[in-house]
């Protein structure tokens, strides 16, 4: 499963991202954690994070038009929910990883499942 924001506590490990000052709202940030592209979306001073890649063509996502809380895939109009990744409109089937946000003293902080 890629939604990892439902994830106990215990079993992620948070990242700082940026400081809430960094991203207003209506605005994304694009950054990398190892090898996974990813993007944090504030709407309405709401934050979710997402991988920055389509399921459907493994092309990036991010810059896609946001719309009912859903992001749209900028090539084919594969519609993704911001909140859990999951894939709500064809050509994309596959769920997308979506991950926890949350803030700490002004700081955007993203969890990532613990390595084990």
């Amino acid at each position: 499963m890629f939604n990892h924001s439902h994830k106990p506590e215990d079993e992620l490990q948070y990242i700082k991202v940026c400081s809430i000052k960094d991203i207003q709202s209506g605005e994304r940030l694009f950054f990398t954690v190892g090898e996974e592209s990813l993007v944090l979306l504030n709407i309405d001073n709401k934050f979710f994070a997402l991988a920055d890649k389509c399921s459907h063509d493994d092309g990036p996502l991010g810059d896609g038009q946001v719309d009912n809380c859903e992001i749209i895939c900028p090539r084919h109009g594969a519609k993704f929910q911001l909140s859990t990744g999951k894939a709500t409109k064809m050509p994309a089937i596959i769920d997308i990883p979506a991950f926890p946000v949350k803030i700490v003293n002004d700081q955007i902080l993203v969890g990532f499942p613990k390595e084990n």
